[in-house]
């Protein structure tokens, strides 16, 4: 699986984060980049599952020279234990011996408070929505911009989000250099309101800064859902 060095990673869900992050990532005005999409599906045989398989979409950004600069992959979300097998396979596919480079992982993902749990160090603060980054692995080539505009994720922080929580742990296992994102609407707000819009855009600007290409709001296709209900499973002692 070829994929380039800055790699947006995303899960396929029903509010539409991953088909606005995707659809609203352009070239930028007067770029010589070209955009190629193309579909992947990988067998879980080897795992002893045979009825599903990996499967989603990429995104490349090309340039005149057929170079590989940013990628964006889409993945559709199983649940566990089908979703670490699936994962595993992913990530195997774009650090193999084949590829020229270990990619960094730009991982966005707009959280109610139900989702991620970590404690707001400024309760007084007048923004409603906060973005949160959480560097893992060795160090990556990503600017230093990308820090100076989030905040550093508070301790203790608890994903109660499976494909996100999953990903963090084989980030860390495989020493993948990874930047996670955590747009975090207000605890007051209610879901649903301008706040997770705000965060989105937020998220996809910085995106955007970072890998040299352009946000367009009029892309988004965001529709959130009800909140999740806390659902304490064994299997998340598994991801930290």
């Amino acid at each position: 699986m070829k994929v380039a060095p800055k790699l947006i990673f995303v899960f396929k869900d029903s509010d539409g984060l991953a088909s606005s992050i995707s659809d609203a990532l352009l070239p930028s005005p007067n770029s010589s980049l070209r955009r190629l999409e193309e579909p992947f599906e990988l067998p879980l045989e080897r795992y002893g599952i045979g009825d599903c398989s990996a499967r989603g979409n990429l995104a490349h950004f090309i340039d005149g020279n057929g170079v590989y600069k940013v990628s964006v992959l889409i993945m559709q979300t199983h649940t566990p234990p089908t979703l670490a097998c699936a994962l595993n396979e992913v990530l195997a596919q774009v650090i193999s011996d084949e590829a020229e480079t270990v990619p960094t992982l730009l991982v966005p993902f707009v959280a109610s408070p139900s989702e991620i749990k970590c404690e707001t160090r400024t309760p007084g603060k007048s923004s409603k929505t906060s973005i949160y980054c959480m560097p893992v692995g060795p160090e990556t080539s990503v600017p230093g911009a990308i820090f100076a505009k989030t905040e550093k994720t508070p301790s203790p922080l608890q994903i109660q989000h499976e494909p996100l929580a999953c990903l963090l742990h084989f980030a860390r296992v495989l020493k993948l250099p990874a930047i996670f994102l955590f747009g975090r609407k207000g605890v007051s707000s209610e879901r649903g309101s301008g706040d997770e819009l705000e965060v989105l855009v937020e998220i996809g600007e910085l995106l955007a800064n970072t890998t040299g290409l352009f946000f367009s709001k009029d892309k988004i296709s965001w529709n959130p859902g009800k909140t999740i209900r806390d659902v304490e499973e064994p299997w998340r002692a598994l991801y930290g």
